[in-house]
């Protein structure tokens, strides 16, 4: 067997090193046209920005390690140009010295990634703009920041590697501005679930532009400047473009293989291309989302390298079959985490599927044992089989694990009600008796069997006065401090003796701080006879979207 693999990253680099545990023999061939292969990809933005300061250590493997380690023939700076797909085998250039060659294959992988979407607009080639594909491309921005001593920087896009540029560059001491040409930060989560990270940058200084586009760029002396759609001009010394990547399909397209319908190449359940001898994986290609069963493209390391592990088994007759993506991620902006996996409400109601929705606000460990820190998690789900769809998490400690036991449980094709069995670490370091995971359980099964009519902090927005009454239901101090503006205040304690306060021909919205007591009065209301729903998230959702709920009016008018 002789295994060709194009690209080395985080795919073929794993590729390489699976075949050679499942067979000796093989002669492996990895062609990578820059300079590097297999190193830290996600460690890119923190090495900029000079939290990680050992280069070296984002390097986990060298063609000598792989020659001696792997016996894996590791060529870089060579670029595969052509598939010659009836002699099966490829046409290769080498960089550095323009020669051609072709090697043969019997089996090959294409690994290429993707590329940094460069904009077309005018001045987006001048000095000090840049964009990061790979590591050669973060030792030209780490030249740059230390021969000119940026003071002022530009990121153009809010996605993951935007925000974690956004941190570096500050850590560096720098003034930042950042671009988002949509309404919020992080495309990939709801609305909503991002604006506590928009209320970090603010805090930390970042001038945070959203529903803004570059048009042009210009030069003024040192300086790049950047001039938006709304008139408005950016002046930096350096810029910074996130704006998305594009999967590289040049090969594959030129070969004849099939290309989908998002414009990522084409595979099968087995991971092979529509040749039977060339399979493909990573960023390049499209994958069923797990639980949609729909084509994404998601762009991660996880998924890339679970993909090679999994191709290669097929290549060495394990037929393994690749079940799809769930698109889990994870960031930290400052000392705010955000997270994600399966599928967010935007998506659910693009493609039409029926979902119900739920808000918790829990805390990290057991409030009397020092530093818990609370979160806020989103739950999707089946209304009718509480199937989870997906769940997105907001915090600081203890994002990480939990957003893993949804990604989990989802996998395993758990319901809701399945998270209310889940056993879980607790002691009060660092959890609590029942777990953010388990209260997620409890309110989405209280959902869909019943117990807990539930609303959510945009529609009590929509409906008239006259058919419905916001009741909160905290302490007058409390509700002294800020409250919905039509809300009449009963506070729990006091609730049984004031029902004759309450109208039984209109809908009562109850709502606390974050849905518990809230959660209390509606089942004493609806048991009294009375038409209550408990908004979900409390009071916490309502102060943190009235200012999203402004935005979407304004936009509606324009």
């Amino acid at each position: 067997m002789k295994l060709v693999i194009v690209g080395g990253g985080a795919g073929g680099a794993t590729a390489a090193a699976r075949a050679r545990r499942l067979d000796e023999r093989s002669e492996i061939v990895l062609f990578e046209r820059g300079e590097h292969v297999s190193y830290a990809h996600c460690g890119l933005p923190y090495y900029i920005g000079g939290i990680i300061q050992d280069r070296d250590a984002l390097l986990a493997s060298t063609p000598e390690r792989f020659k001696s380690r792997y016996r894996v023939d590791v060529r870089v700076l060579t670029e595969v140009k052509r598939i010659l797909r009836d002699e099966k085998a490829v046409e290769v250039v080498e960089l550095d010295t323009g020669k051609v060659y072709r090697e043969r294959y019997d089996k090959l992988i294409l690994s290429p990634g993707s590329s940094p979407v460069i904009p077309p607009i005018e001045g987006v080639d001048l000095d000090g703009i840049f964009t990061l594909r790979n590591l050669s491309d973060a030792d030209r921005i780490v030249r740059f920041i230390n021969e000119r001593n940026p003071q002022r920087a530009l990121v153009i896009g809010a996605g993951f590697i935007g925000l974690e540029l956004v941190e570096g560059l500050k850590h560096r001491g720098m003034e930042v501005t950042l671009v988002e040409m949509l309404g919020q930060v992080l495309p990939a989560m709801d609305a909503e679930m991002t604006r506590v990270v928009e209320l970090e940058l603010k805090r930390h200084g970042v001038n945070l532009m959203l529903n803004e586009q570059v048009v042009s760029f210009e030069r003024k002396g040192d300086l790049v400047v950047a001039n938006l759609e709304s008139g408005r001009k950016v002046e930096t010394d350096m810029v910074m473009l996130c704006v998305g990547v594009r999967p590289n399909t040049e090969l594959a397209r030129s070969a004849g293989l099939e290309i989908g319908s998002l414009g990522g190449i084409k595979v099968n359940e087995f991971l092979q291309t529509s040749d039977p001898d060339i399979y493909a994986i990573g960023d390049a290609i499209e994958v069923p989302h797990f639980v949609t069963g729909k084509p994404v493209l998601i762009p991660l390391a996880g998924p890339a390298n679970r993909q090679a592990r999994i191709a290669v088994d097929n290549i060495y007759g394990r037929k393994v079959k690749y079940r799809g993506i769930l698109g889990t991620a994870i960031v930290k902006v400052f000392e705010v985490v955000a997270a994600i996996t399966g599928v967010n409400e935007k998506n659910l109601n693009r493609l039409g599927i029926r979902y119900e929705k739920c808000y918790l606000h829990p805390h990290s460990h057991a409030t009397y044992y020092p530093g818990a820190t609370q979160m806020t998690v989103k739950l999707l789900f089946s209304p009718d089989d509480g199937r989870i769809f997906g769940a997105q998490i907001v915090g600081n400690d203890g994002v990480d694990k939990r957003i893993d036991v949804f990604a989990t449980a989802i996998l395993s094709g758990a319901s809701v009600e399945d998270l209310t069995h889940l056993e879980l670490a607790y002691a009060p370091q660092f959890s609590t008796a029942k777990d953010a995971v388990n209260i997620a359980g409890y309110i989405a099964s209280n959902i869909i069997n019943g117990d807990a009519p539930s609303a959510h902090w945009d529609e009590i927005e929509s409906f008239s006065e006259d058919k419905y009454i916001v009741l909160d239901v905290r302490t007058k101090e409390e509700a002294a401090l800020g409250k919905h503006l039509k809300a009449i205040n009963i506070p729990l304690e006091q609730l049984r003796g004031r029902l004759h306060e309450l109208p039984k021909d209109k809908t009562i919205y109850t709502y606390c701080t974050v849905g518990l007591r809230g959660y209390i009065a509606t089942r004493i209301l609806v048991q009294e006879g009375f038409n209550a729903k408990n908004l979900s998230g409390g009071y916490r959702m309502i102060s943190l979207m009235r200012p999203l709920a402004k935005e979407i009016e304004e936009l509606k008018q324009h």
